[in-house]
């Protein structure tokens, strides 16, 4: 961090921070609350592998196309806003999605859930990251935390609305007005004043040729970039299999009944969760790259083991080690491109949330062509192939311990 730590979080500091873990619990749940209801959009609709990937791939197609817009959106209206904003018209796409009668209005409404999820996602990083500033600490990872408690809750919500017999459309309204309601309840407790506040003490031991030193070249800058959009591009690709082929493998291949078999994606999730509880006092102890080689290697080899070895309780335990092993990547990776010298405050992480995605956007239609072809149980292989990536590329992040 370059900002020197105060002595105490203010009251103000303390509200905004609970205001940014609400924020991300909503976002968090309302995707969570639509995922174990893909099976049954896609009898409903009639839908082959491959025509699901490819529907569902337009949500992060949604997130890539506004993406960029995320940054001038904040500049403009302030990252609080645009976070509660794009919480509503995300909502209002899960629902249409839930309840679509055809193929084009399912992909359409998710691609608009996308695009707003795309501008939430940066607006509420852009806010914590200001609230972490004002702390003098490293507390993203808790941010992300919450993030999947929220996922959690959207899954079992799900889950619950299913066993009770409630419609699509009866569930995802109930969730999208719950969420909706807690994330406006947020905005009234976020940061007052402009984004780019400059922070009193930051900085001070620098001068202007201190902070010149700290620049980098611009391949340098280029290849750090690139890594740190791969790093979390593993992340993402290790969600994406949670979030549309764990349901789906678990019932379809191994035969798990529905509630059973929404128990992969939540215990993806919930591992990852606690993998974040963890993260900042591990990346403190340990450094941030020895943390995500340690949790690229659980990834490769339990979920390897896992697709190796088929069983529902093994396959269950593999999307765990999966999601205990990413569940810094994210994180990490938004943190090492907002503080990339030579960037402009915001520049990084704009960048790194909007290529990230393309592991969403390639990951469904190339894991249901594979499907199709070799079974589901070979186009998993993505999950194992995230962790080796992470291994290789891991190097980019600071190893400095707190």
């Amino acid at each position: 961090m370059t900002v020197a730590a105060p002595s105490r979080p203010t009251q103000v500091e303390r509200r905004a921070r609970v205001a940014v873990a609400v924020l991300f619990f909503t976002n968090g749940a309302l995707f969570a609350n639509l995922l174990p209801r893909f099976p049954q959009i896609k009898a409903d609709l009639g839908l082959g592998n491959t025509a699901y990937g490819v529907a569902v791939v337009a949500f992060p197609m949604g997130a890539i196309v506004a993406g960029l817009a995320a940054g001038v959106a904040v500049r403009r209206l302030g990252s609080a806003r645009v976070a509660v904003a794009g919480t509503l018209l995300t909502a209002v796409g899960i629902l249409v999605a839930g309840t679509a009668g055809s193929v084009a209005m399912f992909a359409g409404a998710l691609l608009l859930a996308g695009a707003m999820d795309s501008l939430t996602d940066v607006a509420q990083n852009a806010h914590g990251l200001r609230v972490q500033r004002r702390y003098g600490r490293s507390i993203i990872n808790s941010f992300h935390a919450v993030w999947s408690i929220g996922a959690v809750t959207g899954g079992s919500m799900a889950a619950a609305a299913m066993a009770l017999g409630l419609s699509r459309g009866q569930h995802l309204a109930i969730s999208a007005a719950v969420f909706v309601l807690a994330a406006c309840a947020a905005w009234m407790l976020c940061l007052p004043g402009p984004d780019d506040e400059s922070i009193p003490g930051a900085d001070a031991d620098l001068g202007e040729a201190g902070r010149a030193e700290r620049v980098l070249p611009g391949r340098r800058i280029a290849f750090v970039l690139a890594a740190l959009v791969v790093i979390a591009m593993a992340g993402t690709l290790v969600e994406d299999a949670g979030n549309s082929w764990a349901t789906l493998y678990l019932s379809e291949s191994l035969h798990a009944p529905a509630t059973l078999a929404a128990q992969g994606y939540v215990a993806l999730v919930a591992a990852q969760f606690v993998g974040r509880i963890l993260g900042d006092r591990l990346v403190g102890r340990f450094g941030q790259r020895t943390v995500a080689r340690s949790g690229g290697l659980i990834t490769a080899v339990g979920m390897g083991l896992a697709l190796a070895v088929p069983t529902v309780p093994g396959t269950v335990l593999g999307f765990a080690a999966a999601g205990f092993g990413v569940a810094t990547l994210v994180p990490a990776a938004m943190h090492e491109a907002d503080e990339l010298p030579g960037l402009k405050q915001g520049s990084g992480l704009t960048v790194v949330s909007w290529l990230m995605r393309l592991g969403f956007l390639l990951s469904p239609p190339l894991v249901g062509v594979v499907a199709d072809t070799a079974g589901l149980r070979v186009g998993l292989l993505v999950v194992p192939l995230a962790g080796v990536l992470v291994l290789l590329f891991a190097g980019v992040l600071s190893n400095r311990r707190a």
